[in-house]
């Protein structure tokens, strides 16, 4: 079984195991969170919405600089800046979803 959730503007696929890495989420490191489900897959195919996924906060933190240059030709204008994304890996739990 495999479902599609959202969370922070986007879209993942995760199956029961799967650790994935998302928008920074709130909670503390080992503690449960429940993602919405848009929609999920059985073994034999059939569609299923609505429902949730369980998961577990693994870490946090934030991820690799990246660097933003703007430049406006013959203007003389340039700036640099620098941005860290923050994000918490979550290993999928159980799915509660139902058949119907």
């Amino acid at each position: 079984m495999h479902a599609i959730l959202e969370t922070g503007g986007k879209q993942y696929r995760v199956a029961p195991g799967d650790v994935i890495r998302v928008e920074k989420l709130e909670g503390e490191i080992g503690s449960e969170v429940e993602l919405p489900v848009k929609a999920a897959f059985t073994d034999e195919g059939q569609l299923v919405t609505g429902g949730t996924v369980k998961g577990t906060i693994i870490t946090g933190g934030r991820g690799d600089k990246i660097i933003v240059f703007k430049f406006k030709r013959k203007k003389q204008y340039k700036k640099t800046i620098g941005h860290r994304q923050s994000f918490t890996d979550v290993k999928i739990g159980d799915f509660v979803v139902e058949v119907g």
